[in-house]
């Protein structure tokens, strides 16, 4: 099979997708397609691809099959912009291939995130890694920025007074804060790129990094629209049930009480979009 090209993929080349205040993703380059995966599967017979609707009818059932080293076929190359704490997020899923920009070569720019008004929130007393919805007040949003630009201003002109002093820029950039942009060049096979959108793109991620994995999404879509298809319909819009929860349904179904109760009912209620029907006790 000749070198597979996506139009979509093509129109999208080297395009800076801005995301957040200063940060923007774009894709690079990439390798392989939907075609890519038929093939991957089917190598074992010889015979190439099909129709495009037995195409799409293989690939729809290797995603909800779990049939994933197909998907390991494609490969995108991204350049990305991010704050660093959002980088550090991004770097735990660790089948990529990265290369970031340093701080010991490189002067960092004077670049700094500053969260929009209506994402200064208050810290969630259930989830103590998430922010509350509740309302903050104009006036202590303002205060937060002002905080926040205060110090980033005050530690870059402390970098850049040990840079003019010649002090080494391994040791000048330490005092930096996680705020500062940060560039890396990020490669990942497509079947690793669905589990990283899988985690990022859902609302229990923090919000910065969902605006990446949104992004993102849309160089997966173009690559690979049928693989991406299937992802959406099987993963972004399915759930995992434990066998308690599983049990449950089965309950629901013959119009009997379920079992389930405090966080466990709640939890298997909010991936059924239950929430909102009266308790059946």
């Amino acid at each position: 099979m000749a070198h597979i090209v996506s139009p979509e993929a093509e129109n999208l080349l080297d395009k800076e997708i801005p995301v957040l205040d200063h940060g923007f993703v774009r894709l690079v380059d990439y390798m392989g397609g939907d075609q890519r995966i038929v093939q991957a599967a089917r190598v074992s017979y010889g015979k190439g691809t099909r129709t495009v609707r037995e195409d799409e009818l293989l690939i729809d059932y290797l995603m909800a099959h779990q049939h994933t080293s197909p998907f390991e076929h494609v490969v995108l190359e991204i350049h990305c912009k991010m704050p660093i704490f959002v980088a550090r997020q991004w770097v735990r899923h660790r089948t990529a291939r990265i290369n970031e920009i340093s701080g010991r070569y490189s002067v960092m720019e004077n670049e700094f995130y500053l969260p929009p008004e209506e994402q200064i929130l208050y810290q969630n007393r259930d989830n103590k890694q998430g922010r509350a919805p509740d309302e903050v007040p104009r006036e202590l949003q303002q205060k937060v920025l002002e905080i926040l630009q205060r110090d980033q201003g005050n530690v870059y002109a402390s970098y850049e007074e040990l840079i003019s002093d010649g002090i080494a820029r391994e040791l000048a950039r330490i005092n930096l804060p996680l705020s500062l942009y940060t560039q890396w060049y990020w490669q990942m096979d497509l079947h690793n790129l669905f589990h990283f959108l899988e985690l990022r793109m859902d609302a229990h991620a923090q919000w910065e990094i969902r605006q990446y994995a949104n992004a993102i999404a849309s160089f997966a879509r173009a690559v690979a629209p049928m693989a991406y298809r299937a992802f959406e319909k099987h993963v972004l819009g399915g759930c995992r049930l434990s066998a308690a929860e599983v049990d449950a349904v089965r309950h629901l179904i013959r119009g009997e009480p379920h079992s389930l109760r405090g966080l466990a009912r709640r939890e298997f209620e909010a991936k059924l979009n239950l929430s909102s029907e009266p308790p059946r006790e």
